[in-house]
């Protein structure tokens, strides 16, 4: 017989005896009588209890008592404390098994779990892309800046996939393109991943991204590159034109060049080092005859400048000297010029803005499909211009009209010799 139970025979037993003796005892309700003979519940050591604060009043020395019930538990030896929020002792004992279902699944538990807020999800991702040295930092913070908008007073628990919803609705009321609001909702997703490992949440909430319709557009021919080319400054040109041959990124990976990273030796090569690139893998790419003119060209100009100026210049491609950061307005001028751009004018004829109809990024698709109409294979195109997967590849290896018209011509002339090898047998 354990104690609990000795407890009940030896209570019952006291409230016959003293029936018997004929002392008096007063009538009392079922459920009291049932309160009177079952013991309170102790709590097993380890899963916890539920109980009512209590406390001494200062002035008056009286013992108060809170009306709200607490709930107390153990999590790998550490006393964890949190309020139900209710009044009634059953919903406390129906949150402390809630807990031990959760702790015996692995989930993060505690009141810390639903203090968690935006801004503290929003803190965590900044700081991971800042500890990584992640270059996409600014493209980031202009994402939270937008998530904050609308979720500033929010705690975690509380986005849910509706109210996910409800954010792609609003960003699109604001007219945001459907990529934009996916790059946003990726961060939001990812904050859920780190606040989920630090321990501060338990959940993810099911974030569904938009449907893209962005296949790639728009190449380079060189009749049209080369005017462009001709009117952008000279400290650009030898640049440009190594980014249209090669298809790589102009800012990350044209600019950031070191005169160490061309190697004239043999055949020659441009190289990329691992961890320069975005997907992290170098890169190599091998001299065609006239990227080997455009280094050697820009090579001499950057000796002649170090000798003048008595500077060392370590980049490959410079202005005077000193790192490329942007030539937006020179692309915009020279589109112009060349006729694949337009200005835009007030009615008095003052310059509002210039547009082109071309990108830089078109270099990316020309350089493909330049590689594969020269019949490169595959698998080296893809290491030369730096795609990693063959779906990414596949998407800038757009089949352009000239190009399906020079693949009707190689069906046609098979056909015709299919032809000819049947004539003689008739």
């Amino acid at each position: 017989m354990d104690k609990s139970e000795e407890f009940q025979a030896g209570h019952s037993q006291t409230v016959k005896e003293r029936a018997i003796e004929g002392v008096h005892v007063p009538n009392k309700s079922r459920g009291e009588r049932r309160r009177q003979e079952i013991p309170v519940r102790k709590s097993t050591r380890g899963l916890g209890h539920v109980y009512r604060p209590s406390w001494r009043d200062k002035k008056t020395g009286e013992i108060k008592q809170s009306p709200t019930w607490w709930i107390y538990y153990s999590v790998r030896g550490e006393l964890k404390r949190e309020s139900s929020h209710s009044t009634r002792e059953s919903d406390a004992w129906k949150l402390l098994k809630r807990r031990h279902g959760e702790i015996a699944l692995g989930k993060p538990v505690g009141p810390d779990i639903e203090k968690t807020t935006f801004e503290d999800m929003a803190t965590m991702i900044v700081s991971d892309y800042k500890a990584n040295s992640r270059r996409s930092l600014a493209r980031l913070e202009d994402a939270v800046a937008h998530l904050r908008e609308f979720f500033v007073d929010y705690r975690a628990l509380e986005i849910t996939g509706d109210k996910v919803t409800a954010y792609v609705t609003f960003r699109q009321d604001q007219k945001a393109a459907a990529s934009t609001i996916n790059i946003e909702l990726a961060a939001l997703s990812r904050m859920f991943t780190l606040g989920i490992r630090a321990g501060k949440m338990s959940v993810k909430p099911y974030i569904a991204k938009l449907a893209l319709n962005n296949t790639r557009k728009g190449f380079f021919e060189w009749e049209q590159f080369s005017p462009v080319l001709r009117n952008l400054p000279e400290d650009l040109q030898l640049a440009i034109e190594a980014a249209y041959i090669t298809g790589w990124r102009i800012h990350d990976e044209i600019f950031t060049r070191q005169k160490h990273h061309a190697d004239l030796n043999g055949r020659g090569w441009l190289r990329l080092d691992p961890g320069e690139t975005k997907n992290g893998e170098g890169r190599n790419f091998p001299f065609t005859a006239r990227l080997r003119e455009i280094i050697e060209q820009q090579l001499a100009r950057t000796k002649e400048l170090e000798k003048s100026t008595g500077r060392i210049i370590r980049w490959l491609f410079h202005r005077n000297g000193s790192p490329i950061k942007s030539f937006r307005r020179a692309w915009l001028t020279a589109c112009v010029q060349a006729g694949l751009g337009t200005e835009i004018r007030s009615v008095d004829g003052k310059l509002i803005k210039k547009t082109s109809y071309r990108i830089p990024h078109d270099f990316r698709r020309t350089a493909v499909r330049n590689l594969e109409r020269a019949g490169v294979p595959r698998s080296a195109a893809m290491k030369m211009v730096g795609h990693k997967t063959e779906a990414i590849y596949r998407r800038y290896a757009i089949a352009e009209e000239k190009m399906l018209v020079e693949s009707a011509d190689k069906l046609d002339r098979l056909h015709a010799l299919d032809h000819h090898r049947e004539e003689p047998s008739k």
